[in-house]
C-alpha cells in the first residue's frame, strides 16, 4: 500500500511548502495562492478529452439518456454540488444529472469510514437509479484507485454506457478504464496527500465546465444567457426579467409584459419578442430546433 501511494502524484511531497508550519501567516497563504494558480493551467492541458466528452454526453442527453456522477469523499461531494445546480440554473429534471456518494447522503455532511473501499456498494447505487446503457457515468477520484468508482465503471461497461473519468493522476485504474479520461496533473499537494486542494479544485473546474458545456450543446444558453431558468421566487424572475432585455434590448416594462404574456418562459419570450410569432409558432419553432433558440430565430428570418 504505501507503495502503491508512493506512485501517485497528488501524493507526493510538495519541495516548494516543506516549512509552511514555520512561516508567517502572510508567507503561508502565499505559499497556497501559488499552488492553487497552477491548476487552470492543468485543466487548460485536458480541453481536448474533456470536449470530446461534453460532445458525447449531451448527444446521448438529447437520445434520452442521464449524467450520473459517482465519487467518494471531496470528490463526491463535488459532483452533487454540480448535479444539484442543474436544475434551477437550466431548468432541466432532477433526474437528468445526478449525484452519488460513498455512503449515500449522509456522507456528504460526514465522512462514511470504508464505503469508498467496496466496488459493490456502488453497483447497487446505480441500480437505485436505474442506470442503464443510455446513460453516462462520470467517475470522480483524485487517485484514480477508489474501488467504489472502479466498481461503478466496471458495472457501466457492462452495460454499454459511456464511461467517464476525472482524476488528478496520470494512467490511474480509472483512466485505463474509462472511455474518456481527464486526469489533469496539479502537482503536489501544498499539504500532502490534502486532495481537497488543488486536485479538487482542478475537479471542480472540471464539472462545471463539463456540465455548462452539455447544458449549452443541448440549448439551455442563446448567446451567454441562461434561457431555461426556472423563475420561480423574486431573485430568479427579476433574473429573467434582465436575460429578455439583454437579449432583446426591451425595456423593463416590456420584459414584464412579455414574461407574464409567456408564463415566464424566457426562451419562449424572447422569440417573440425578436421575431414577433405567435405562441403556437413559436412553440413549433423551438421544437423543430430541438430547443436551439438561435437556430429557432434564424428560421424565421430566412
Amino acid at each position: 500500500m504505501y507503495s502503491n501511494l508512493d506512485e501517485l502524484v497528488t501524493e507526493q511531497r510538495n519541495s516548494e511548502t516543506t516549512y509552511i508550519d514555520r512561516v508567517p501567516t502572510i508567507k503561508m497563504l502565499r505559499m497556497i495562492n501559488c499552488e492553487d494558480r497552477k491548476v487552470a493551467g492543468a485543466v487548460a492541458r485536458v480541453l481536448e478529452p474533456l470536449a470530446k466528452a461534453v460532445d458525447q454526453i449531451s448527444e446521448r442527453l438529447q437520445n434520452g439518456g442521464r449524467m450520473v456522477y459517482c465519487g467518494a469523499g471531496t470528490s463526491g461531494r463535488l459532483g452533487i454540488l454540480d448535479a444539484a445546480e442543474c436544475p434551477p440554473t437550466y431548468g432541466v429534471d432532477p433526474d437528468l444529472v445526478i449525484g452519488i456518494i460513498a455512503g449515500g447522503a449522509p456522507a456528504v455532511f460526514r465522512t462514511q469510514e470504508g464505503a469508498e473501499d467496496s466496488e459493490t456498494l456502488c453497483v447497487e447505487d446505480l441500480k437505485k437509479v436505474h442506470f442503464n446503457s443510455k446513460d453516462t457515468l462520470v467517475g470522480i477520484a483524485a487517485s484514480g484507485r477508489t474501488p467504489y468508482v472502479i466498481g461503478g465503471m466496471k458495472y457501466a461497461l457492462s452495460l454499454g454506457a459511456l464511461t467517464v473519468s476525472i482524476s488528478c493522476n496520470p494512467n490511474s485504474e480509472m483512466s485505463r478504464l474509462a472511455e474518456i479520461s481527464i486526469a489533469p496533473v496539479v502537482g503536489p499537494e501544498a499539504v500532502t496527500g490534502s486532495t481537497r486542494m488543488k486536485a479538487g479544485t482542478a475537479q471542480k473546474m472540471i464539472l462545471n465546465m463539463l456540465s455548462t458545456g452539455v447544458m449549452i450543446r443541448l440549448g439551455k444558453v442563446y448567446e451567454n444567457l441562461m434561457i431555461d431558468l426556472k423563475a420561480n421566487n423574486e431573485k430568479l424572475m427579476e433574473r429573467a426579467r434582465r436575460i429578455v432585455m439583454e437579449a432583446t434590448s426591451a425595456d423593463y416594462e416590456t420584459a414584464c409584459s412579455v414574461l407574464a404574456e409567456n408564463r415566464y418562459n424566457v426562451r419562449l419570450s424572447i422569440l417573440r419578442q425578436l421575431t414577433g410569432v405567435d405562441d403556437r409558432t413559436a412553440e413549433k419553432l423551438i421544437e423543430k430546433n430541438r430547443g436551439n433558440l438561435s437556430a429557432a430565430i434564424s428560421a424565421v428570418k430566412r
